[in-house]
């Protein structure tokens, strides 16, 4: 029984039903790299942090780089600052606080239909958004979700991108676990895996996020969703092998029990670090 709708918890919708162009506007948000780490970590302590403070619990991130990406993600409107004076502390905005909810409902998807090994909570988020955050991707997706099994040439017509961009792009998504072909020849179809076809519930998340940031962004028209029929019914959606694979690679030097909510071996860091980095609940 599907649990009941919550402000955090948006009601299921069909796949074309979002707009792409907002979810992949606000994925791009949270998508540049260590920004998961940085929200996660700031939501851990509960209070105000200097770069000096937030770079100590990423210790495999250098000072300097933290201290740019606060600053990006201060313009972004994710975190702010107790005053402008040069080095004053940083906390979560309320649009910051509130991607716990996009996150554990990334991390879900995440380790239901990816990978279901254990890992740092920060890392699976921020691997799901790597997989979602490109441009036209979402798209795609929908338009694989209404008329699927379909050929490239007409993904590339009912997403109206030429057919270089569209094969790369699907290319891409096959190795990130979301695609697959519908048999083993070439040119065989394309269909989403259980994984592409599973987005409904972070979408509706996403999508519910972004809504005070609507009026920052220029409005746009969803993209339009071709209506196509199905021209192979019960086709499994398995994976697509050494590219899925390949896209559930994990660096071993990221030390895992950080905000992680499962068993872990110890982490890869100095005793002292690895003291103040103890699991929080940010799901």
């Amino acid at each position: 029984m599907n649990p009941p709708d919550t402000p955090d918890r948006p009601a299921a919708s069909p796949i074309g039903s979002f707009d792409a162009q907002r979810i992949e506007d606000a994925f791009s948000l949270m998508g540049p790299k260590w920004t998961t780490w940085s929200v996660m970590t700031m939501a851990q302590e509960g209070g105000p942090m200097r770069v000096r403070d937030v770079a100590a619990r990423l210790p495999f991130v250098s000072e300097q780089l933290v201290g740019k990406r606060l600053a990006a993600m201060h313009a972004d409107g994710l975190v702010t600052r107790t005053d402008k004076r040069h080095g004053a502390p940083y906390r979560l905005s309320a649009l910051g606080e509130s991607l716990r909810h996009v996150h554990r409902t990334l991390a879900e998807w995440s380790r239901n239909y990816l990978s279901p090994s254990a890992m740092a909570e920060a890392e699976r988020v921020e691997d799901a958004v790597q997989r979602l955050r490109l441009r036209h991707s979402t798209a795609m997706i929908q338009v694989l979700d209404a008329g699927g099994p379909m050929r490239f040439v007409h993904i590339a017509e009912g997403v109206g991108l030429d057919h270089a961009f569209t094969r790369h792009r699907l290319l891409r998504l096959q190795a990130d676990g979301l695609v697959t072909r519908a048999g083993p020849r070439h040119g065989d179809p394309y269909v989403l895996t259980d994984a592409g076809r599973e987005l409904g519930p972070v979408y509706a998340t996403v999508e519910y996020w972004s809504a005070p940031l609507a009026t920052r962004w220029t409005p746009s028209s969803p993209v339009p969703v071709a209506t196509a029929q199905r021209t192979h019914s019960a086709i499994p959606l398995g994976s697509d092998g050494a590219r899925t694979a390949a896209a559930l690679r994990r660096s071993a030097a990221v030390p895992s029990a950080l905000f992680s909510h499962a068993s872990q071996p110890p982490p890869r860091v100095p005793t002292a670090v690895a003291a103040q980095s103890t699991p929080g609940r940010v799901r």
